[in-house]
Parts: C-alpha cells; structure tokens; sequence
C-alpha cells in the first residue's frame, strides 16, 4: 500500500472514530442524569459507559461531610474493579513499582506478564500514577495494571461539573486492546456530565430535607394531652422525595381531665397547603380553647374559613375524650371515621354523621357520643393511611376494620402494627394516624 493510500486509511479510521464519539457523547446527553437522586445519576453513568464498550466500571460518591467515598454504582466485571493491583511499570510489565513512567510506544498489545519486556498502548502519552483516593482525585488520568490476573487498562475521572467541587469519581476497566484517546476522552465527558447531575440531585435532596423536616415540624409536636390519656402518632410523606402536604394531627388539653383529639387533611401538597394546614391547625386551638363541643368547634371553623376565601378546604376528624366519664364525642368534616381497637385487638369502624368539609360554608355538623373503656384504642388518620387507585373507599376501609391486633395493644403498638400490615411505607398520599387510650387508673393501695 502506498503512503498517500496509508494515510487514506488513518483518516478514515480517524475519522470514523470521531464520529462514534459525536454518537456517544449525543447518547450520554440523553442517557445520564434521567434520575433525580445521587444512586441513579451514578448507575446511569455506570450503564452508559458499559453499553459502550467499558468491561467494568466503579462509581465512587464521597459524602457531604466528610469521610470515605462510597461506591454507589458498579457495572460490567466487578471484580475487575474490586481486584486492581497497583500500576504497572510501562518499560517492564512488573507489578507495583514506582518508576516514572515513560513516553508509551502506540502498539496495542498489553503489559507481558512480569519479567518480560512490556509495550504499553497509551496512544504516545505518558500513563498517569493511580490515584490514593479516587473519589477525591483532581483530575482524569490511565495507567496500565494488572485485575483478577488480567492486564487491564484503566481510566480515572472526577465526577465534578466545570468549576464546580469534585463529587466523586469514575473508574473504567477494560481488559482487551486498551481505550483510544477518544473513549478516554468519552469516558472523561461522561464523568462531567454525571458531576453536573450529581450537584443537581444534591441540591434537590438538600431542598427537600428542608423542606420534609418542616413538615415534621408541624405534624409531629401535637399539643400535650392531659396525663390520663396515653398517644402516639406518626406522619409519612407519600413517596421517596415528597414534600410537605396538608395532613396533620393534634391534641389539645381542655378543662376538666378532658382531651380534644384531631386529624386532618389539607386538600392539596405542596408548601401551600402546608401553609393552609397550620393555619387550620392555630385556629383550631383558640376554637377549642373556648372548650365547644366538637361539632360547635367544626361550626365555627368553616364559617371562619369561608369567610377568609383564600384557604383550601379540609376534612378534619375531632374527638373529645372524657376519662372521668368514660366517653367519647364525635365530630366530622368530610373526614373518614375512626377506628376502635377493642380489649381483643378487634377492629370497629365508627359509625358517624359526617358533614361537609371545612371552607364550604354550609356547616350542619352533628355529634356523636359513645363509651369508651382504658382498653379500647382509638385510631384516627388521614385517607393516605387506606386509599388505594382504582379500589372503592369501602373496600379499602374494610381491609383496616379486618385487622386484628395482639389483645391489649396500645397507642404505639396500634400505630406500629397498622402502619406495617396496610404498607403504609408505600402509601399512594400522605399518612398521618394519631393513637389514644385512656390511662388505666393504679388501684389505691
């Protein structure tokens, strides 16, 4: 072959090569960065890189503050990347020396085993020393070692978006002919975009934590019940990265030993129905600090709320508690009944006249009283705890009325053994319960 055909051929291949990585490069812009948290953002990078030719690849993440990296995403051999040795001396092939490498001839063949001269294929650049620390490393560098007895050739990239702080970083494996300058460059690219992703899912994550413990702020310092009365609630945000909603629970010391139970839901998520919730929930206690009957206290908030034409309406669930006289008064807004778990650890749906929700304006609340014993357990919650798409409300009320609970359980145990048997972890809206019992009096001695 002549020379001008041989140089024909080398910008052909040159060419050609170029545009596999315009492919690549246009691939990864689609491929990286699809998910919203950390772990994806690191197993797209991981999937990506081994859908184009990578033989193994290690995501590395260190932490917001401080302390070792973490691995969040391998993909291809793992044990390539969990048995590399140190590097290899470019001259020699041995293993572990610290030699400074030399200018790497551009055959493709791989480090001999040890004791035997060696050509390293780098493409006529020189091999970099492997980094201490790849999470923290500054910049991308390749060198040649040897994994699971396999000479293999390895790339190293710092997850970090242009000018930002470095987030992590990337190994790439490959074991057969090394990378091209192109895939290094490739795998390099794909690192920056994965860092630029990465910063986006930290800052989200940091957003919604805030945002998260607001809402657990609200929900969960309930007002202190009277001693005589035995609580326990929870709320859980829908989903893994939900924000706050609208669903809360209180309790709110009255006169005479008596207790005034509530739950209620915000029509709604978001900061503006956390906002309509507290809102609800200060009104709710200078109402119920004038010490009205639940449905008298229902009245006046939705006529209060009605008034005001800029709050969401809400179903709100109130229950005063009267040990001293072993009662129980009922009051609903739109809200789903109750449940009382027996001495035996049966279920009872409580039957109740529900009105309207609270912000409509039409009132017509109405109470119900029944007795209670220090061996029933109310439960109140929100409709997230039950609703299931597609299921009547019936149905998916029932399925809580069939439960049957350990004989004697109490608030914490109601709540706990409840919350686990409905799935409520996976709950399609936000769940908020709310348990009481009655204190059992100590016998005089």
């Amino acid at each position: 072959m002549s020379e001008r055909a041989g140089a024909r051929v080398s910008l052909a291949e040159e060419h050609a090569a170029v545009l596999a990585r315009l492919r690549a490069t246009e691939d990864a812009a689609g491929a990286i960065g699809t998910s919203a948290d950390e772990r994806g953002v690191c197993r797209e990078l991981a999937a990506f890189l081994h859908r184009h030719g990578v033989d193994a690849v290690a995501v590395d993440v260190g932490p917001e503050e401080g302390g070792p990296p973490r691995r969040l995403a391998v993909a291809g051999e793992a044990v390539l990347v969990d048995r590399l040795e140190p590097r290899v001396d470019p001259g020699t092939g041995r293993r572990g020396t610290d030699a400074t490498p030399a200018e790497a001839p551009t055959s493709d063949r791989p480090p001999s085993e040890p004791g035997e001269p060696a050509p390293v294929p780098l493409h006529g650049r020189r091999t970099s020393e492997p980094p201490s620390d790849t999470a923290a490393a500054d910049s991308a560098g390749s060198w040649w070692t040897y994994a699971d007895g396999r000479p293999v050739h390895v790339v190293h990239a710092p997850l970090a978006a242009p000018g930002g702080p470095r987030l992590g970083a990337v190994l790439a494996v490959r074991a057969a002919g090394g990378f091209t300058g192109h895939e290094e460059a490739l795998v390099a690219h794909a690192a920056r975009l994965a860092g630029v992703h990465l910063g986006h899912a930290r800052r989200l994550a940091a957003t919604e934590e805030t945002a998260l413990h607001l809402q657990q702020a609200l929900v969960a310092e309930p007002g202190r019940p009277h001693p005589n009365l035995e609580i326990a609630g929870r709320y859980l945000p829908v989903g893994p990265r939900a924000l706050v909603g609208g669903d809360w629970f209180e309790t709110v010391r009255l006169h005479f030993g008596r207790s005034l139970l509530v739950v209620g839901d915000v029509m709604g998520h978001g900061l503006d129905a956390a906002v309509d919730m507290n809102a609800y929930r200060s009104a709710l206690r200078d109402v119920a600090s004038t010490d009205l009957p639940p449905h008298r206290v229902l009245r006046h908030l939705d006529s209060v709320v009605a008034e005001d034409g800029s709050r969401r309406p809400a179903t709100c669930l109130l229950i005063r508690i009267d040990p001293a006289r072993g009662t129980a008064t009922f009051a609903s807004a739109g809200h789903l009944p109750p449940v009382v778990f027996t001495a035996d650890g049966s279920a009872e749906l409580v039957d109740l006249p529900v009105g309207p929700p609270l912000g409509t304006g039409f009132g017509g609340y109405e109470p119900l009283t029944r007795d209670v014993t220090s061996a029933d357990t109310l439960l109140l919650f929100t409709d997230g705890l039950v609703e299931r798409r597609g299921e009547d409300i019936d149905v998916s009320l029932g399925r809580l009325a069939a439960l049957r609970l350990p004989a004697g359980s109490g608030p914490e145990e109601v709540v706990r053994q409840v919350l686990a048997r409905l799935d409520a972890s996976h709950a399609e809206d936000d769940v908020a319960v709310l348990a009481a019992r009655i204190r059992e009096r100590s016998a005089p001695e």
